[in-house]
């Protein structure tokens, strides 16, 4: 076979497939009377996985050029002018042509491998089942009653619920708010999701802090937006380089993890919280604050948020309760002032009609019953343990190779490799010895560093799985 594919092409392989076999039907190449070359024949050809060659196959099916028929193969269609033929959608072109952009490639395969395979899990940035407060959620559930509505609720959440949130964040997080200025989400993600849609048009900058969890967002590039990064160091990031940023390109919104950031684990410094709310309302410019983890505190210290701090209403609080107590009750709420609530929740009632009832039940119930602090007391106890764990094993196995900083709360800990290494070929040997974790790209623009997240294994697996990473390391 003469012709070959042009790897420095942007169009996808599986296209210039299809534009040749359909050139090949045109000028007589391939026969009408004879079977296309098989796919597993042509990957091997053109050196491309076999997928590769059946969606090129789908979209000349798709196009009424071809026809599949067990046990012949593949065929040029005989009503090829589609005259009579009845036919489907080109899906993998409405694939492409969607604007809601897809998860980078290596977070797909994380998402696929942990779903499919027994693998010691150091991705996941969900509580393990044991961390879980089952027997008090089925006490709740069993012997309080539900009195409830089962029909929609309130466009912002159940009041109640909104009412013990302001309680709550009063409590432990030292916010002043009204049940008003709440909106209740399915999660924290879905509260990001809002804030971009409906806060932010094509076109406006903002920035992220590098390396973070947005980061690893398509939200941003999907809603046509600028992003520019800020570095994290050991104090989070420095708000002099954030004026800078304004001055050059008018930055319309900050996002910000200030409290035990994701990867890094850091705490914002006061000082510089300081100042980027004196900076928010010298140039009028929205902070958004992600706060899952400021209750994990091992220490069991109350930090102040930058909410807590805000006297202007500049500020965006988001918070949830999977990273506390279940990630499958998908309560999260955003604080902020009355019309931007109201806005955020009229599109979040053109999407699913406000949030489910019967979890906002039982999530009001558990916040405001005595299980809820013995719960937050016992899993800041057993995330510290985990912690030492990673720790102690890091120490143990990878002493001379890695450099980490030790968090003091959060689930995650931010490992940078002394030694440059291929991350997709360390990410693939560490899969084939069964431990899985977050290479540092995914999170930012350093490609030297890892992110291990102990909050979904015991010390015992934590302790393996960091002993399979550090065979694969020493392997490449």
């Amino acid at each position: 076979m003469e012709w070959r594919i042009d790897r420095e092409s942007k169009e996808p392989l599986y296209k210039q497939i299809a534009g040749y076999i359909e050139s090949g039907i045109a000028d007589g190449t391939f026969l009408l009377d004879k079977p296309l070359p098989s796919e597993r024949f042509l990957a091997h050809e053109l050196g491309v996985n076999r997928s590769t060659v059946v969606s090129a196959y789908d979209e000349l099916e798709a196009n009424g050029l071809v026809e599949r028929k067990k046990g012949s193969g593949t065929m040029i269609s005989k009503d090829i002018w589609g005259i009579n033929r009845k036919r489907m959608p080109s899906w993998n072109r409405y694939i492409e042509a969607g604007s809601f952009l897809p998860n980078l490639p290596v977070t797909q395969r994380i998402r696929k491998e942990t779903e499919g395979n027994k693998l010691i899990n150091l991705a996941s940035g969900e509580l393990s089942e044991d961390l879980f407060p089952v027997q008090s959620l089925r006490e709740i559930t069993s012997s309080r009653p539900f009195i409830g509505s089962l029909g929609y609720d309130h466009p912002q959440g159940n009041a109640v619920l909104r009412g013990t949130i302001t309680n709550h964040v009063k409590q432990y997080r030292k916010i002043d708010t009204h049940p008003s200025s709440i909106l209740i989400t399915s999660g924290a993600q879905q509260a990001i999701h809002l804030v971009v849609q409906c806060l932010l048009k094509p076109g406006d900058a903002v920035v992220l802090e590098d390396p973070s969890y947005s980061y690893n967002l398509p939200i941003f590039q999907s809603a046509g937006l600028r992003t520019f990064l800020l570095p994290v160091d050991k104090d989070g990031i420095n708000p002099e380089e954030l004026l800078a940023l304004h001055k050059k390109h008018r930055i319309r919104m900050i996002f910000l993890n200030p409290v035990f950031q994701n990867p890094t684990g850091t705490v914002l410094h006061i000082n510089r919280r300081k100042r980027i709310l004196e900076l928010s309302s010298e140039y009028g410019i929205p902070v958004v604050e992600d706060d899952p983890y400021s209750l994990t505190s091992f220490s069991g210290e109350k930090i102040s948020t930058l909410k807590s701090m805000d006297n202007n209403g500049n500020v965006l609080y988001i918070s949830s309760l999977s990273k506390i107590v279940a990630s499958g009750l998908r309560i999260g709420w955003i604080i902020g002032p009355k019309p931007v609530i109201e806005r955020l929740s009229d599109a979040k009632q053109q999407v699913d009609f406000g949030h489910g009832s019967f979890t906002q039940w039982i999530a009001n119930d558990f916040l405001e019953s005595e299980h809820f602090p013995t719960h937050i007391t016992y899993l800041r106890e057993q995330l510290e343990k985990r912690r030492d764990a990673i720790v102690s094993s890091l120490n143990e196995f990878l002493h001379k190779e890695v450099e980490y900083f030790s968090p003091n709360g959060g689930i995650h800990l931010w490992c940078k490799l002394k030694v440059p290494l291929n991350e997709i070929k360390l990410l693939e040997e560490s899969i084939k010895r069964g431990v899985i974790y977050v290479p540092g790209s995914t999170l930012g623009t350093n490609k030297e560093y890892v992110r291990f997240t102990f909050a979904r294994e015991n010390e015992e697996s934590i302790h393996e799985g960091i002993k399979r990473f550090a065979d694969a390391v020493k392997s490449l």
